[in-house]
């Protein structure tokens, strides 16, 4: 396990933003992705009736929706031991197989940074 004060400043940025995401809302995850031109789109878990997707997946589709073309990287902060397969592969479709895919703990510890690929 690594801390996430170890990561670069851009991808502590967006692990802290994703912590965030998840303890002021209250919900399961919460994510945040970094574009192309350096914006973060931060998002949480959404549970709708008619309507459910991970933290990672809203925070793709947010960034998609205001014009990203790529993902530099993407985080992801959740009690899971390892990034879905369907996350990876909404990372995957705009930032391509080598973007990393942070998922640390509630806690903000890095447990491990995967491909989107």
């Amino acid at each position: 396990m690594t801390d996430s004060t170890d990561l670069g400043a851009e991808d502590r940025k967006i692990v802290t933003l994703a912590r965030s995401a998840r303890a002021r809302n209250g919900v399961p995850e919460g994510a945040a992705v970094r574009d192309e031109t350096g914006r973060t789109y931060v998002a949480g878990t959404v549970e709708l009736e008619s309507l459910r997707l991970s933290a990672l997946r809203t925070a793709v589709a947010m960034a998609v929706a205001s014009g990203a073309t790529s993902l530099e990287a993407a985080a992801v902060v959740s009690e899971a031991q390892t990034p879905s397969d369907e996350d990876r592969a909404a990372v995957r479709d705009l930032g391509g197989a080598g973007t990393p895919v942070l998922l640390a703990g509630p806690d903000g510890v890095l447990r491990v940074t995967v491909t989107a690929g």
